[in-house]
């Protein structure tokens, strides 16, 4: 586990300045069914909101509309000045399920983004390596995905995120693929590598405590259509380290998240029993 040495200032402080993120009024539906309504939030240049909600609740779809991916059907996403309607330069996503071309090696597909982009081939090969290293693949350049354990697929997929240094990260459950040993491994990870190369993060997960963990707030979506039930300040103190986990202001945080969702999942209940 990698820590820095460094304290930076307490989360309360990481967002001051203009917001990299806009989303106003942000609405989806598929046919008949509205996923989600009046979505409003900002990201700081230097933030990371973390997005929690039940199964279905839009999670995605909304983070997929933030990277130009899907179309909305109601209000504005703004990067910086420009208006989103399809992807953008200097946004990255982070799937899920790794996303690596299995066909290419690790040094391959660190610098997909960079051919695409048209970067000529001395800078490519200045600067993947130097991302390789950040997360931890040195010596790995030539191995293929089917080589690598889930730990180091996800770590390659960052890599490939962060080596179009982008100013905003999306990152979709990155690391509910792996197992609960390499998770917290890769929690503390992109915490460290953040502390190097801040930026603006959205980070949606179901973990509620992986949220209060990386987060600097907590958007909580609820109902149907979902729409933002609550926005939690995480007041904890960076860098966050294993000792954070162990801290009474940690659990208290992690106790509202759960109680803000379980209220609608008790309630839920309570109809179904009627």
């Amino acid at each position: 586990m990698a820590t820095s040495a460094v304290r930076s200032a307490p989360a309360s402080q990481v967002a001051k300045g203009e917001p990299r993120i806009r989303v106003r009024g942000l609405g989806k539906r598929y046919g008949t069914l509205e996923v989600f309504r009046n979505i409003d939030f900002d990201v700081g240049e230097r933030e990371i909101v973390a997005i929690v909600g039940p199964s279905g609740c839009g999670k995605t779809t909304l983070l997929r509309c933030i990277d130009g991916l899907l179309p909305h059907d109601a209000g504005e996403i703004r990067v910086g000045d420009e208006r989103v309607t399809e992807p953008i330069a200097g946004v990255a996503m982070v799937f899920q399920h790794f996303g690596l071309f299995p066909w290419k090696t690790v040094f391959e597909n660190v610098a997909y983004g960079l051919r695409m982009a048209g970067a000529p081939k001395s800078e490519i090969e200045r600067r993947v390596p130097e991302f390789i290293k950040l997360v931890g693949l040195s010596g790995f350049e030539s191995a293929f995905p089917y080589q690598m354990s889930g730990g180091m697929q996800q770590r390659c997929g960052l890599a490939r995120a962060l080596a179009v240094e982008p100013n905003v990260l999306l990152m979709d459950e990155p690391f509910a693929a792996v197992d609960a040993q390499t998770r917290e491994i890769l929690q503390f990870e992109l915490l460290h590598i953040w502390e190097q190369r801040p930026t603006a993060m959205i980070f949606v997960t179901h973990s509620i405590e992986e949220a209060v963990l990386l987060g600097h707030r907590v958007i909580v979506l609820k109902g149907r259509p979902s729409s933002i039930h609550e926005t939690i300040t995480i007041d904890l103190p960076n860098p966050r380290t294993r000792d954070t986990l162990r801290e009474p202001r940690f659990a208290e945080l992690r106790e509202q998240v759960w109680g803000t969702l379980m209220r609608e999942a008790r309630e839920a209940e309570f109809h179904l029993e009627r």
